[in-house]
């Protein structure tokens, strides 16, 4: 039996400077909860900071920098609650925030994930580029959010304020289910941190639960906390995860023409990274690339399990029909409220 409803869990691996920002709000607005942070083996002085700063948040240490995937596997086994949130150590959350989304969980008894409006800390009225209003992938699985599309961002002006369903939601504040959770076998430890959260949401729902956004409850994000934007690193991760979450889970079928679509795709982005003077983002694309088809038989394996699951069936909903890059980079379409091909459902 769960012992706590919910419980808010904040991985850390050398962000003393975060926490001393960031975690007094999460205290202070953060009521009948509890508070942990799971500590991915810093080498700052995090650990003394918390013990002797915020002696009511608990502390779980691993044993070694697993990454925000498998950081938050290794600390959630520890954890027994009905719910997680799983929240980023750079964000600061506002009044009722976690009343909104577990009032929302709750009167959704199918929902496995749900996010708050994600702004940026920096720029309050402005979309964060994390998970904005809600994320989707499109037909060759490619993530955008409502409120931001590749790296446009919008300005919030309350046109996303309506809750629904999504396709995934934002690792940077994840309120999850645990029994969905565990279900879908928790974040893919391999992945290290980026595109973990789409792996688990589309896993979710392949086992029948849904993903939702609620905007009434908001949340500021700085961003760049685990990796800076310009990160090669990160570019590497993103291109790796990405792909290897479509062969993960999208049908057999579709992978024999989407498969070798995204390689032609991601090689002109790559291209694009060389002929504007950013050769080693070209390099880490070629390298995310060759780490997939070194993973494609543990792929191969993953997806087996995934598909042995009671209760698994294939779920389209949510994903948009047409292509982002196409009508990005073709088009010009930069709002989310300007794509015009629509979104599968379950009906279809």
């Amino acid at each position: 039996m769960p012992e706590t409803k919910v419980a808010v869990v904040i991985l850390n691996y050398n962000g003393k400077h975060h926490l001393q920002k960031f975690l007094p709000t999460v205290v202070s607005h953060t009521h009948g909860h509890d508070i942990y942070v799971a500590d991915n083996c810093s080498t700052d002085d995090s650990v003394e900071f918390l013990k002797n700063t915020f002696p009511q948040v608990k502390l779980l240490l691993n044993q070694n920098n697993f990454g925000y995937a498998e950081g938050y596997n290794q600390a959630l086994k520890h954890i027994h609650s009905e719910y997680y949130v799983l929240l980023n150590s750079d964000v600061e959350v506002s009044q009722g925030w976690i009343e909104a989304l577990l009032n929302t969980m709750e009167k959704n008894p199918a929902a496995g994930a749900c996010q708050p409006k994600l702004l940026d800390y920096t720029h309050r009225e402005m979309f964060e580029y994390a998970g904005a209003c809600g994320g989707f992938i499109d037909a060759l699985g490619y993530p955008f959010c409502r409120g931001r599309l590749f790296n446009h961002l919008e300005k919030d002006s309350a046109q996303y304020n309506n809750g629904r369903e999504v396709f995934w939601a934002s690792g940077a504040c994840l309120f999850v289910r645990a029994e969905a959770f565990h279900r879908a076998g928790g974040l893919d430890g391999d992945f290290f941190a980026h595109m973990e959260e789409i792996d688990l949401c589309w896993r979710m729902k392949n086992l029948g639960f849904t993903i939702l956004i609620e905007p009434r409850s908001t949340v500021y994000h700085l961003g760049g906390g685990t990796l800076e934007k310009q990160s090669t690193k990160k570019t590497f991760l993103n291109f790796r995860n990405n792909i290897s979450t479509l062969f993960k889970n999208e049908q057999a079928l579709m992978l024999l023409y989407k498969i070798p679509l995204r390689l032609v795709l991601d090689g002109i982005a790559g291209l694009k990274f060389l002929l504007s003077g950013q050769a080693l983002h070209t390099l880490a694309v070629l390298k995310g690339h060759l780490h997939f088809y070194a993973w494609i038989p543990s792929l191969l394996r993953k997806r087996k399990q995934i598909r042995a699951q009671e209760g698994f069936r294939y779920s389209k909903s949510g994903i948009y029909k047409g292509s982002i890059v196409y009508e990005h980079y073709i088009l010009g379409r930069n709002l989310f409220s300007e794509l015009k091909r629509g979104f599968f459902s379950e009906r279809q």
